[in-house]
């Protein structure tokens, strides 16, 4: 799984590369990369503070998402087929009546 920023400049959701690093330059956790070079153009550089802030909440994001996938998977080795119902008295009389008695 990959983490997934929200531009602070437009809002939007992007998907960074994973080395966070555009062949251009480094990645930014807190600007698009449209943003991004619109501002490295203006001579902007983005907040440090609100980069390791924007990580952060990404690696947490990540993490829930992980816990979230491996937890139905935890659950789901139970065995929850339903069992088959009891033999009647009727079905146990006669040949064949019991199940299983091959052997």
């Amino acid at each position: 799984m990959r983490m997934v920023f929200e531009c602070v400049e437009c809002g939007g959701h992007y998907l960074p590369p994973e080395g966070m690093v555009y062949p251009d330059g480094p990645a930014s956790p807190v600007w698009c990369s449209p943003c991004q070079t619109s501002k490295r153009t203006a001579g902007l550089r983005e907040d440090p503070l609100l980069a390791r802030l924007a990580l952060a909440t990404a690696r947490a994001a990540l993490a829930r998402r992980a816990a979230e996938a491996a937890e139905p998977a935890a659950v789901g080795r139970a065995d929850v087929r339903p069992s088959r119902p009891p033999l009647s008295r009727r079905a146990r009389s006669g040949p064949g009546g019991l199940r299983g008695r091959l052997g």
